[in-house]
């Protein structure tokens, strides 16, 4: 019995304790002074046609009670969202909203949004934000700078162009792919320039080439860009794969690749080919997603010395073992053979932001000339440079190997716009240089 007695003085004194805690919290929440937090979930300086943006509303104590967002424009307001929240503890909301100045009747012209949090604490905390915003609903204006071009297929095509207004994002869309512009100064005024690729699959009658621009309010233009394209002839051949070939790359891709051991050599080159080939173009395309907003580059881009090109730019390869299909390609640079181990230079000033093993290439070097402009340098054996040095033409980056997809010792040479692929013969020709990209600046 005394035992029975001392376990329910025990329970009640839990319970009691509990219960002076909970309504000790509760009234401690309910007493707090500290103030909610609004944060602005990007830049809403400016406001076209119709903008999405995002406010996130915290509070850590008592939670949030009301949220409101309007516009004032003309000492009226203009409600965007207000809400209620009735239950206590929400400790954060993110609102995502779309103001659409039109569906508001607000006019061009400076404006404020004002946002404002209140708590369910007794002393009703509130914050209010206001953000000066400038609502913008004309379109920013295109004017091209050159009405003549003629670009090759497979080729690198080159613009420049002003804009009424500055950009918020600009550039070249070939199809469906984007080519970002960078803005550089012509006799001290601002304009934008853009490197483009045109695949060695495009056509003329098919191809567009467009012009973007989206300035800070959101507002776009587009225009197309007047231009001939000059058909070019790629080589196609058939390869016979040699038993010593497919034995001298399985070893190199099974050490990178777990899932292809006791792969047959034929299973391994299928697999390199097709799905690490295409792994290869997306770590490129991210590694060249973003360049220096500056031109390094300076005149003709470097031939390795003593060199024999043994494939060129667009060859079209069947691959074949034993008679049997093992599947094709399409060649994206140009092969250079010298002596085995020759020395490899950096075809013109950049910055490294690539050195290491990159699939079908081998060791590979990647070098960023600025303004989307890069190039790369495959099948290395040694690479004699790192990420983020500076370097300058004709300064040494590695040594030529067998590295990689290749069969002898060689440079596989590539020059990319923002990770497509382009012709380097271009790049090597002074004169194509001069009157396609220098003569337009």
């Amino acid at each position: 019995m005394l035992m029975r007695k001392v376990g329910l003085y025990v329970t009640l004194a839990i319970v009691v304790v509990l219960a002076a805690t909970l309504g000790w919290l509760y009234f401690t929440d309910r007493l707090e002074r500290e103030k909610p937090v609004i944060k602005l979930n990007q830049d809403i300086s400016a406001i076209g046609r119709q903008k999405d943006i995002g406010i996130t509303f915290t509070d850590r104590k008592s939670g949030l009670a009301k949220l409101s967002v309007e516009i004032i424009q003309d000492e009226k307001s203009y409600p965007v969202s207000k809400e209620t929240i009735a239950r206590r503890g929400e400790r954060e909301k993110i609102l995502k909203l779309t103001v659409n100045t039109e569906e508001l009747k607000l006019k061009n012209g400076p404006a404020v949004i004002r946002m404002s949090v209140a708590d369910h604490s007794v002393f009703k905390n509130e914050t209010i934000l206001a953000a000066q915003v400038k609502i913008d609903t004309v379109p920013p204006q295109i004017y091209i700078l050159n009405p003549v071009n003629y670009i090759n297929q497979g080729g690198t095509g080159f613009i420049t162009y002003r804009t009424s207004k500055p950009a918020a994002l600009t550039g070249v869309y070939v199809d469906d792919i984007f080519f970002q512009g960078y803005t550089t100064l012509i006799n001290n005024r601002p304009v934008s320039s853009v490197y483009f690729a045109v695949g060695p699959d495009s056509s003329g009658a098919k191809t567009r080439i467009t012009v973007f621009v989206r300035d800070d309010a959101g507002n776009e233009t587009t225009s197309l860009l007047p231009f001939t394209l000059k058909q070019k002839k790629f080589r196609s051949d058939k390869v016979n794969l040699s038993d010593t070939f497919l034995q001298k790359i399985v070893p190199e891709f099974q050490a990178t690749n777990s899932h292809l051991q006791g792969k047959t050599p034929s299973e391994v080159f299928a697999y390199v080919n097709r799905q690490l080939r295409e792994d290869n173009d997306r770590t490129i395309r991210r590694v060249c997603a973003k360049s220096i907003n500056k031109r390094l580059w300076d005149g003709a881009f470097l031939r390795m010395r003593n060199a024999k090109p043994t494939a060129l730019f667009g060859d079209r390869r069947t691959y074949l073992a034993n008679g049997a299909a093992l599947g094709d390609s399409v060649h994206l640079g140009v092969d250079l053979a010298s002596t085995a181990g020759a020395p490899i230079e950096a075809a013109n000033n950049g910055i490294i932001i690539f050195a290491g093993p990159l699939g079908i290439y081998g060791n590979a070097v990647i070098i960023d000339h600025g303004q989307g402009l890069f190039s790369l340098y495959g099948h290395l054996s040694s690479i004699e440079t790192e990420v983020g040095a500076q370097v300058r033409k004709e300064e040494r980056i590695g040594f030529s190997g067998l590295t990689g997809l290749a069969g002898g010792d060689h440079l596989h040479f590539s020059v990319m716009i923002g990770g497509h692929f382009v012709n380097p013969v271009e790049w090597w020709d002074p004169h194509w240089i001069q009157d396609n990209v220098l003569a337009k600046m």
